[in-house]
């Protein structure tokens, strides 16, 4: 059995007086605020990077547009909702965000915290390592930031492992909002959104198929559907999904064509974990029917049988 990969922390170096208490200059000039960049990891439209930030004398997150969209009023409309969306969800399970600005182009960036960790895409490769605890506790802190997100009236939409960050002090953080729904203060999406609804049946096609494979099989019925209606209820059905991983090492829905996964979350009733385990023969892995009972509850087709609130399922899983 292969080693869990040890995870390389940056060396940590003791705080000095002189570095607390130097001025700043006369007249800071915010372009020259950040320097000592690093690509950390780069999206489809953005790129994030390490850098440090002279002022605070410490290193942090630089989120960005990748240079062939950073002049797409569109592309800087949702860069800038989802650094305000991440600002204002103020909680101990979403990632803390420092600043947002234009650089010398014009063109927007946001600055928050920088977390060293595995995602629980990762934790989720080495599963068998893990106790069904830690796994659980992990989706009850992601249940709580959703909690709270929905309480300020913001839907995720992107629920998955790979947006799932479990830090080295024990940090479980729900990351990447930028697909994150707000409503109107008429209860009606703004055009942006619509627009995005309308975008994302063009990303079904083939071309696209490595890339949204993952994030299809975490989608709700309701979000592929594009249901004008959606509401919180659809990221309950992607925490179902995580349980089921957690449970089985497998998602509920299985496909080789995109056309095949959307077709069976759509129809498809999923085997029950117990049944999947049991398939596998895998040695002491028996499913316990709570959290069973729990996964295929959030995946109910219809919005209405799956729990209502992430409080609900919360409840439900602390007695696991």
């Amino acid at each position: 059995m292969s080693e869990y990969p040890k995870l390389k922390l940056p060396e940590k170096q003791p705080l000095l007086l002189e570095q607390t208490d130097k001025e700043l200059a006369k007249k800071p000039d915010p372009n020259f605020r950040y320097a000592h960049f690093k690509t950390v990891a780069k999206g489809g439209k953005s790129l994030i990077q390490s850098c440090k930030d002279l002022h605070l004398n410490r290193v942090i997150c630089y989120k960005s547009l990748l240079p062939e969209f950073a002049a797409d009023e569109v592309e800087q409309t949702r860069l800038l909702r989802e650094a305000r969306v991440s600002a204002m969800l103020q909680h101990p399970n979403t990632v803390p965000t420092y600043e947002l600005g234009r650089n010398k182009k014009g063109h927007y960036y946001f600055t928050m915290k920088l977390v060293h960790g595995y995602t629980l895409r990762e934790i989720f490769d080495y599963r068998e390592r893990y106790d069904l605890n830690q796994l659980v506790n992990i989706i009850i802190r992601v249940a709580y930031a959703l909690e709270y997100a929905h309480s300020m009236g913001v839907l995720h939409r992107d629920i998955k492992p790979e947006n799932v960050l479990i830090g080295a002090y024990g940090e479980v953080l729900l990351l990447d909002w930028g697909l994150a729904k707000v409503w109107d203060k008429d209860g009606t999406l703004g055009q942006l959104q619509e627009s995005e609804s309308e975008n994302s049946e063009q990303h079904m096609g083939i071309t696209g198929y490595q890339k949204l494979q993952g994030t299809l099989l975490y989608m709700s019925p309701e979000q592929i559907q594009r249901a004008p209606d959606i509401d919180f209820r659809s990221d309950i059905y992607g925490l179902g999904v995580l349980l089921y991983e957690a449970l089985t090492g497998s998602t509920p829905i299985t496909g080789d064509m995109i056309d095949e996964v959307i077709q069976s979350t759509l129809n498809d009733i999923p085997l029950k974990p117990s049944e999947v385990v049991s398939a596998a023969a895998t040695p002491n892995a028996a499913v316990p029917k709570l959290l069973e009972n729990a996964a295929m509850q959030c995946l109910s087709k219809d919005p209405a049988d799956r729990p209502q609130s992430a409080a609900a399922l919360i409840r439900v899983l602390k007695e696991f």
